[in-house]
């Protein structure tokens, strides 16, 4: 095993079961990332520049497959049915040891994200993924810590994407091969069987859904929010597809974000990459 990359001084992934795997390339730039993908085989440069990649047999979420571990924190907390799909504690540590299992002499993209633009609020997240692609969307979607910032990087919820490995469905206490479950009390999320980098996108905003509201007094939204030269602040509701990114795309005022925010008592802030960290409400 070797380490490349930005690796910083908290870097110890036996800590979470992958303590086996292969080389380890912590925090790598996207164009070493692009550049990982392609030698790999695993995606090519459209004419654009940008980096194409074809998920496999699934090119968007699977809700049916998304689980959440019902547990003394949870079973009061959260509203169960066929959105929130409940899973044991047993069946996602079973899972947790077979993803570990998988990635075991493999190599892993390490990617030290947060979440959250207020510091108040802000969710460390670290990704260990299979497939750099899965490291690099999680680049382009969360915020991105300074490199000096990186160095003490301390990770307050995990994800372990390994689209390779497939579970057992029922006998591993879940419906079919793939799936994408969260243990709010371990801070982790586990996906599997599914190379739609969505997952890893909606597996975190679902957290935020949990954490903001529950835990800090926030209201999280799905919504995209733009701003005006007097600060008058614009929230556009919607399902996805309706508009929200283009209304919000408004030449004369200040994009806040495109899709997923926090309303406190102070500020309005995004949990996304690209968009102006917070705005007063």
């Amino acid at each position: 095993m070797n380490d490349f990359g930005n690796k910083p001084k908290n870097a110890d992934l036996s800590k979470i079961g992958l303590g086996r795997v292969g080389d380890i390339y912590w925090n790598l730039e996207p164009a070493e990332l692009v550049e990982h993908v392609i030698v790999n085989g695993q995606g090519v440069l459209a004419d654009s520049g940008a980096l194409a990649i074809e998920t496999g047999e699934f090119t968007g979420r699977s809700p049916k497959d998304k689980f959440a571990v019902k547990d003394a924190k949870t079973e009061g907390t959260v509203w169960w049915g066929d959105v929130n799909i409940p899973l044991s504690t047993e069946a996602f540590d079973k899972l947790h040891d077979k993803v570990a299992s998988y990635l075991q002499g493999r190599d892993v993209y390490v990617k030290d994200t947060y979440a959250c633009a207020d510091h108040t609020y802000r969710l460390n997240i670290r990704i260990v993924a299979e497939l750099p692609s899965s490291a690099m969307f999680a680049g382009n979607m969360f915020l991105r810590p300074t490199h000096g910032a990186l160095h003490d990087f301390e990770p307050e919820w995990t994800i372990l994407c390994a689209p390779g490995f497939t579970a057992n469905g029922p006998a591993d206490g879940v419906r079919q091969h793939n799936f994408a479950a969260i243990d709010f009390s371990r801070k982790m999320i586990l996906i599997g069987g599914t190379g739609y980098t969505g997952e890893i996108k909606k597996g975190i905003f679902t957290v935020l859904n949990y954490v903001l509201p529950q835990e800090r007094g926030v209201l999280s939204m799905h919504c995209s929010a733009n701003i005006g030269k007097d600060g008058d602040t614009a929230v556009f509701f919607g399902l996805s597809g309706t508009g929200k990114t283009t209304l919000s795309a408004d030449p004369d005022r200040k994009l806040i974000g495109d899709d997923e925010h926090g309303w406190s008592d102070e500020a309005c802030s995004t949990s996304r990459a690209a968009a102006t960290p917070s705005a007063s409400t």
